[in-house]
């Protein structure tokens, strides 16, 4: 059926290729703030500090990618609380002023220590300003509605709390990602991004609709199935080098991660070698709180199987916690470790 969906997808999305090839992007009218000097590690096997497009995760239930074309494509903007319906183009939309910002993005379904998050540039529209003009209102300032549902063209549902996306931070309705117009895979021609939200909360893609409401009237598909309503990405941290089971030699080993804390920012990361004490590794320069940090930690490695263990500390001064929890219903919990040998 996989197989047949795409042939099929492929016949029908030639006109949405070239309609991608056909968007040029302005330059923002808010460029991104200069990664500083420091944030970006140089140490072999780090994750690096912005996610190249083709290494950047992707979730979601599309069993064929979406090819939307441009030129027919349109988002709608309606619901309880808005005073002034909007119908956008994507011409339209870049006619706008866009801001661009560093965003890291977390999947709910990430483990602890997993592949399901990733740091890139994204170029958008602000979203709370796309409401303002609606005459949307969040719930502290009086509005009716305390839920923004987006809607895909795959018939996605995603609902997010409007008072998250109206709070200042850089929630966008993207069209660029990583100085590109967003690959297929990721959206295009728009999507979602909102810091310090999981994805499936916050980051729909091949957006068509935005529907306010409120979380008492309508579940959207994750909620269905038994996902919080409300979910802030939790603070996490993760050793990429050494690789679990690897062989080190002795002497100093240098061990490294990232760790992140979306819309918070990361305080202190701290490294425990089998049940000693634990230690506060060295951390990278911060670009932004909506961003990941790196941190490194010279170990002076011995004979003998080791674990090495990693925890983070937000800037709220919360320490993400030991217990192992899974994924559902709001994210996963739990300290990072590997085992090495050192020979």
């Amino acid at each position: 059926a996989g197989a047949v969906g795409r042939l099929l997808a492929g016949l029908r999305g030639g006109d949405a290729v070239a309609s991608r090839e056909a968007v040029v992007l302005p330059a923002p009218a808010s460029p991104a703030p200069a990664v500083p000097r420091g944030a970006a590690l140089r140490i072999p096997g780090i994750t690096p500090f912005t996610t190249p497009t083709g290494d950047f995760y992707r979730v979601d239930t599309a069993l064929v990618v979406p090819k939307v074309d441009a030129g027919a494509w349109r988002l709608r903007l309606h619901g309880t609380g808005v005073r002034r319906p909007v119908e956008l183009s994507l011409p339209d939309l870049l006619a706008r002023e866009l801001i661009e910002r560093d965003i890291t993005l977390t999947c709910v379904s990430n483990e602890v220590g997993g592949p399901y998050t990733g740091s890139a540039r994204w170029l958008g529209v602000r979203l709370a300003d796309l409401l303002e003009e609606a005459g949307v209102r969040p719930p502290s300032r009086g509005g009716p509605a305390d839920q923004l549902v987006a809607r895909s063209v795959d018939g996605m549902t995603l609902g997010t709390p409007v008072e998250d996306v109206m709070d200042g931070r850089d929630a966008l309705l993207a069209v660029g990602m990583n100085g590109a117009p967003l690959p297929f895979d990721h959206g295009f021609p728009v999507r979602m991004v909102v810091p310090g939200l999981y994805g499936y909360v916050s980051a729909c893609k091949w957006v068509k609709e935005l529907e306010l409401t409120t979380f008492d009237a309508y579940d959207p598909y994750w909620v269905e199935r038994s996902w919080a309503r409300r979910a802030p990405v939790k603070t996490q941290s993760r050793i990429d080098t050494p690789r679990p089971f690897a062989r080190p030699a002795r002497g100093t080993v240098m061990v490294a991660g990232v760790a992140w804390a979306q819309h918070r920012g990361v305080e202190k990361v701290e490294v425990r070698v089998d049940d000693g004490p634990w230690v506060p590794a060295d951390l990278a320069a911060e670009h932004t709180v909506d961003t990941w940090r790196q941190w490194s930690f010279p170990w002076r490695a011995t004979p003998g199987s080791h674990t090495l263990t990693v925890r983070a500390t937000d800037r709220t001064g919360r320490t993400q916690p030991e217990r192992r929890a899974r994924p559902i219903p709001d994210g996963a919990t739990g300290w990072h470790s590997v085992v090495v040998t050192v020979d």
